[in-house]
């Protein structure tokens, strides 16, 4: 029987980061500032001092799926002031009650088996423990792909808004290439049972588009 689970990304589990985004600072840094770490920096050291300064200021700030042994996939998410590519789209700011979904991946061999939607469901039940009213995130439109938009790093880092919609989360402020989307962790779910009961409750039944990004 395949097991599948989710482990916190840690400092010691960061290498199990696809290949492309254990290097990629797209949300870790600024623009200016990441374009320099991607000329002649080590953008993965930048990522992994920017992994370690949010864990010991915040906790927790992703989720990686594995499948048996093998990491499957991930996401990151972070309070917008750890994150500063955060206020450089055109929807921004996020609402200052809400964590940012930042980015996410399910690599295509394990594609179509949920773990899109189990991963938005393990971000959702840890913030809520933590006392988070919402997730947010910026989606990339239906229709635009990476190379269209100015926002979006080589290979893909912001999540498609048709997955965020699959999952759950409604649009706060409409955009053609990026609107912000919202996921209430307080009024769409009924925290009268057990957290993870009413997750799998809203969100069980979706089946999500595979995540891409980097």
């Amino acid at each position: 029987m395949i097991a599948r689970r989710l482990a916190p990304l840690t400092l010691d589990s960061l290498d199990d980061l696809p290949v492309p985004c254990r290097s990629c600072v797209f949300w870790e840094l600024d623009p200016v500032a990441g374009a320099r770490a991607a000329e002649s920096g080590d953008p993965a050291f930048e990522k992994e001092a920017w992994l370690s300064a949010a864990l010991l200021e915040w906790g927790s700030v992703g989720r990686i799926a594995y499948v048996d042994t093998l990491p499957a996939g991930y996401v990151m998410y972070a309070p917008p002031h750890l994150v500063p590519r955060a206020m450089a789209f055109p929807t921004a700011p996020v609402s200052a009650d809400a964590v940012l979904l930042m980015t996410g991946r399910v690599l295509p061999e394990f594609a179509g088996a949920g773990l899109g939607r189990m991963l938005v469901q393990g971000v959702a039940k840890d913030l809520t423990r933590r006392g988070v009213r919402a997730i947010e995130a910026y989606g990339l439109a239906t229709g635009q792909s990476p190379e269209e938009s100015r926002y979006v790093a080589p290979g893909g880092c912001v999540l498609p808004a048709e997955f965020l919609l699959a999952v759950g989360f409604k649009t706060v402020r409409p955009h053609h290439r990026h609107p912000r989307l919202r996921l209430d962790l307080r009024t769409a779910l009924s925290w009268r049972e057990d957290v993870e009961q009413a997750i799998e409750r809203l969100l069980g039944s979706v089946r999500a588009p595979v995540l891409t990004g980097g």
